[in-house]
């Protein structure tokens, strides 16, 4: 399976891929429709491996730089460029609204500002 997923992504470039058939194997059931694929089958598959080992490392930073034979600043930058290709969930930044109605009340903020904070 791995040798097709490297040739189906060597092939599209890098390209967006959509699914449009899943069938479960053993049984007789397929979906059709359009689908994307989840954010880390979208990496190569050396981001993949890399990713996993990693998880496997339980994120020390210090066994990938023994495991793949390179300093600290490369893997922090590999670590960064494949998180910035994850945009899985964006932290919400605007204040919980009883905390802002608070600030209001004891005159820390104004209507404008509690307005533009409850507004993100």
């Amino acid at each position: 399976m791995a040798t097709e997923w490297r040739e189906l992504t060597g092939l599209t470039g890098g390209d967006p891929i959509i699914i449009e058939r899943v069938k479960l194997t053993g049984k007789d059931i397929s979906v059709e429709g359009n689908f994307e694929l989840p954010p880390l089958a979208r990496l190569t598959m050396e981001d993949q491996v890399f990713i996993a080992m990693f998880v496997r490392c339980h994120g020390s930073i210090k066994e990938m730089e023994q495991i793949f034979g390179v300093s600290y600043p490369t893997i922090k930058n590999r670590l960064n460029r494949i998180a910035d290709q994850l945009e899985v969930a964006r932290i919400d930044t605007v204040q919980p609204k009883n905390e802002v109605l608070e600030q209001l009340e004891r005159g820390e903020i104004t209507v404008d500002e509690a307005l533009r904070k409850l507004n993100g």
